[in-house]
């Protein structure tokens, strides 16, 4: 991979990280909710399900997640309350489908108890029917996750972890109010594996505060050394327009830019020489997790949840301010906890806003994922899979907009082919851009792509 500042300075654009397209700014509060019902119908056999638990104990400085920051651990049974009336509504729609995929976010899902985790697996199984061998997976905060917790979620049936580490450095920590021990994460990391989860995830920022090559150095080294199947690394995106918490933090703390792209590439060389797999843009895996194997099988897909092995058009959200992407159908719930448990209590879907794609944007859709995800595509396949006789005629101003790209080596067109080149995946956020169609609407709302 060739690092060029001046390339970087040329196309370190805002954009979005589509893990949908159209993305979440498309959705509006002009929605019929008797799409989901629609849309479900005539989805597939299987779906995933993703879970949002709101609640943390503290505040993490440069969080941008839905959230609610509480000591008291009754408001999560109040919350479980209300999960369990969404939960009714959806039986019935989900009744003949199969869950292969479920994914507990936050939030800290790790905030509630054992009997509290008990409780809504539990409920889960009363109104979903999950595969045999469905992925079952959960974000962990290590402050919050004793070792019997751990344990008690393995013998729910969890088989995938992944640890909010972001950095091991404890000055950044301090900055960040997330101060956690090394030897705890090492613990819960080494307990996770004898406990046989199938897949432990870590997650890594660069971009915080006080952050520099030689200290996130270290804590590059002892992520390896931890050998964890797979690792998110994040670019820290300072909004505190949007994000009230992030407005704790020091800008003077921060990277300068130049620094913040010596740790993007520090982290990158180091995963990859590690013998980690580059899934593309912040993910990496080794190359016998099912991610990677996806991706060498020219399978992989992304969604809400970022890269994953399940339909990219076929996932249920539950709780507060969660996203559902089913059957070209987009709806979002509504963001406040209060307005949430008010749409439960007069028995509607707690639906803030949605979004129906059209032809175009199916098609559109299509074409950002497989370039997202393979950093190729097959003009001629997708062409023949789409009913488009002139390719180039369709995506006349993409063209026109990938001209730079190519013209820097960013991009290959070739007869049949479509290809992003190594130097070019840091860009591919960028490059998925120029066939984007709402993009000029919003494109401030998005962070920098690098």
């Amino acid at each position: 991979m060739r690092w060029d500042n001046k390339l970087i300075e040329k196309y370190n654009i805002n954009g979005p990280r589509y893990t949908s397209y159209p993305t979440a700014l498309a959705l509006n509060p002009d929605f019929n909710l008797a799409n989901i019902a629609k849309a479900i119908e005539q989805s597939g056999a299987e779906l995933s399900l993703y879970i949002h638990i709101p609640f943390c104990q503290k505040l993490c400085f440069y969080c941008g997640c839905n959230k609610v920051i509480t000591k008291h651990q009754h408001k999560a049974d109040i919350y479980l309350d209300n999960l369990a009336i969404e939960m009714a509504m959806y039986g019935p729609l989900l009744e003949k489908k199969l869950i292969n995929q479920l994914h507990l976010g936050g939030g800290t899902p790790t905030f509630l108890t054992e009997v509290q985790l008990s409780r809504l697996m539990a409920m889960v199984q009363q109104y979903f029917k999950l595969t045999a061998d469905a992925e079952i997976s959960i974000e962990i905060d290590p402050r919050s996750c004793s070792d019997q917790k751990l344990a008690h979620l393995r013998q729910l049936g969890f088989n995938r972890v992944s640890y909010g580490v972001q950095d091991l450095d404890e000055k950044v920590q301090i900055a960040i109010n997330r101060v956690q021990d090394t030897d705890l994460i090492r613990r819960q990391v080494a307990l996770s594996k004898q406990l046989g989860f199938s897949s432990i995830n870590l997650d890594l920022i660069y971009g915080l505060p006080f952050q520099h090559v030689e200290s996130f150095g270290q804590t590059l080294k002892e992520i390896i050394k931890l050998s964890p199947d797979r690792i998110s690394l994040f670019s820290y995106a300072h909004l505190p327009d949007r994000f009230a918490a992030q407005r704790k933090l020091d800008n003077d703390s921060l990277p300068t830019a130049a620094t913040k792209l010596e740790l993007q590439q520090l982290g990158i060389s180091a995963f990859v020489d590690a013998g980690y797999q580059f899934i593309g843009m912040d993910h990496f895996a080794k190359p016998n997790d099912s991610l990677a194997k996806a991706q060498q099988a020219g399978k992989l897909q992304r969604n809400f949840q970022g890269y994953t092995t399940a339909g990219q058009d076929a996932l249920v959200g539950l709780g507060v301010s969660s996203i559902s992407q089913v059957n070209g159908v987009l709806w979002q719930n509504s963001k406040v906890v209060t307005d949430y448990y008010q749409a439960l209590e007069q028995e509607t879907y707690p639906v803030e806003r949605g979004f129906s794609l059209n032809a175009d944007d199916k098609l559109r859709a299509a074409l950002i994922s497989q370039l997202i995800c393979h950093f190729e595509l097959d003009i001629k396949q997708f062409s023949a899979n789409w009913q488009l006789t002139d390719f180039w005629h369709y995506f006349a101003d993409a063209k026109q907009k990938l001209s730079p790209f190519i013209e820097d080596a960013l991009v290959e067109v070739h007869q049949d082919k479509l290809v992003v080149s190594q130097t070019g995946r840091l860009w591919v956020r960028s490059i998925c851009a120029c066939f984007d169609a709402y993009l000029n609407k919003g494109q401030q709302r998005y962070s920098k792509v690098v």
